[in-house]
């Protein structure tokens, strides 16, 4: 049976998008969901009682299964960009579009327009039956499954619309961490925690400024590659369910978001607290798929980028932290309520406060930080 997983991530919103994106409509009943499913061709002889909804812990979607059809209805409840109906549903469809070439990725068989009945709209995909990955056994196929998408054909940059073109990886991660990083005085971190962060702010800006307009290279990626947006069929394939965030920029980035200690031990689904052996392998996996010219071009790159990665989720615990916070005590106050908790379920609420609080305690910091500053670290283990 299909688990559409996918907690909310680290790392997945920026400042400005933050609160807006857990603006969430109220979802059309299953008869109004028929209805509008059958002014499709497809699916015009859809039964009354064909949809029936799916398991989700996501916060952005919800999903129902399209009776025996092997088609999953895919009906949003915001933007985590902040996008408008009709931009979402849009992106989201040219995610599915393009990504499923490569084969790790659910085919699109339907876009419902929105409309007053549907007002964020809705996609049909295929659906996936699988299992949630089991780390570190799982790592070589979530390794091949981005290897096949990174070896998709990337268009001209006038054709990549209406997918975001990060062609400057650093500079664009590094303006989404500096705005987060905004948080890091108003956030009740201890001192420990903040003198980790610092350095590693102070050591981004630095490479940051040095690696100024180098070339890397660019690739469709699918940026929130958490362990738990991913099924293992029975073949063994890696398949990509969560595709709202794909782009063009750098591979490094999807490699290192899937196997963060803050990725793999945020869904109790996939938990996993991975060996520096482990991510070697991993890394020389995806190495060895891409062929060596690829592999040649990204090497230097991979280690920086996973440090990057690290500060952009890390800076986002940060800015949740501090929002969560205030929304709470205006709740306390009486002059509303928190936005969080009243926008989701509140265990999940909690789950990611529980998540926020582990990852900026100054010892999982240096845990996370040892990988790329012990000797001989990640680095060596790649070859870089």
């Amino acid at each position: 049976m299909i688990v559409m997983t996918g907690l909310l991530p680290v790392g997945c919103l920026n400042a400005s998008d933050m609160l807006g994106a857990w603006i969430m409509p109220a979802i059309p009943d299953r008869a109004t969901l028929t209805r509008q499913l059958r002014t499709h061709p497809r699916f015009a002889d859809l039964g009354a009682d064909e949809l029936t909804p799916m398991a989700v812990k996501g916060l952005a979607h919800e999903h129902l299964r399209v009776g025996q059809r092997g088609w999953v209805l895919r009906v949003p409840k915001q933007s985590q960009f902040a996008f408008g109906a009709q931009d979402n549903l849009t992106y989201q469809a040219a995610c599915f579009e393009r990504v499923s070439a490569s084969g790790h990725a659910p085919r699109l068989a339907a876009v419902l327009t929105p409309s007053e009945e549907l007002p964020m709209g809705a996609l049909v995909v295929e659906e996936i039956v699988g299992r949630p990955p089991r780390l570190p056994d799982d790592l070589p196929a979530l390794a091949a499954a981005m290897a096949r998408v990174h070896h998709l054909p990337v268009p001209s940059p006038m054709d990549r619309p209406p997918l975001a073109d990060h062609s400057d990886p650093v500079a664009g991660a590094m303006a989404e961490i500096t705005a987060q990083a905004e948080y890091l005085d108003a956030a009740d971190l201890d001192p420990a925690a903040r003198e980790e962060l610092e350095a590693e702010l102070d050591w981004a800006r630095a490479f940051a400024a040095r690696v100024e307009g180098a070339a890397q290279p660019i690739r469709l990626v699918l940026t929130d590659t958490h362990p738990g947006n991913f099924l293992i069929t029975d073949d063994g394939k890696a398949v990509i369910v969560d595709l709202e965030k794909a782009l063009y920029g750098s591979p490094g980035t999807d490699l290192a978001h899937a196997t963060l200690y803050s990725s793999t031990t945020w869904d109790p689904d996939t938990y996993a607290d991975l060996s520096l052996d482990a991510l070697g392998g991993y890394y020389s996996h995806y190495l060895e798929a891409v062929g060596p010219e690829l592999a040649q071009q990204l090497r230097p790159w991979l280690v920086p980028l996973r440090r990057i990665t690290f500060l952009r989720a890390l800076t986002w615990c940060v800015m949740w932290s501090v929002e969560h916070r205030r929304a709470a005590r205006t709740d306390a106050a009486g002059h509303g309520r928190d936005w969080s908790a009243d926008n989701t379920d509140p265990a999940l609420i909690a789950h990611v406060a529980d998540r926020v609080a582990e990852y900026l305690r100054p010892e999982t910091l240096r845990r996370m930080r040892a990988e790329w500053l012990a000797a001989p670290g990640l680095a060596a283990e790649i070859g870089d």
